[in-house]
């Protein structure tokens, strides 16, 4: 099972146990995160599709660290006009685990069942 989830204006496609890199993320270490914006869900071969967005299906994860991407350089410079300008930048990043993909879908419809019975 896979789901492509959006986040921080990027999609990524992600599985149960899988460790993704996003973009900062204003969370703790060890705290869980959930993303809510599913664009695809795929199950053993089933797909389902959102418009824009699967509103039955979330996914979980868990913060793992925070760090800084590799440097790369930004360098400007005018031909013979003598102006050269160096200037570096490390993008900072969130190290996120995914634990469930889970339908939200199936519990309202599980406690309807019960209801109904009872």
């Amino acid at each position: 099972m896979y789901a492509v989830i959006e986040s921080c204006g990027k999609q990524y496609k992600v599985a149960e146990g899988d460790v993704v890199f996003f973009e900062k993320l204003d969370a703790e270490e060890g705290k869980k995160v959930t993303f809510d914006k599913v664009i695809l869900v795929s199950d053993e071969g089933k797909v389902e599709v959102g418009n824009p967005y699967v509103k039955s299906m979330k996914v979980e994860g868990k913060v793992v660290s925070h760090g800084k991407g590799k440097k790369i350089i930004v360098f400007k410079m005018k031909a013979k006009k003598n102006y050269r300008r160096k200037q570096g930048h490390r993008q900072p990043y969130t190290k996120v685990e995914i634990t469930a993909i889970k339908s939200t879908a199936r519990k309202t419809a599980a406690k309807a069942e019960e209801k109904v019975e009872a």
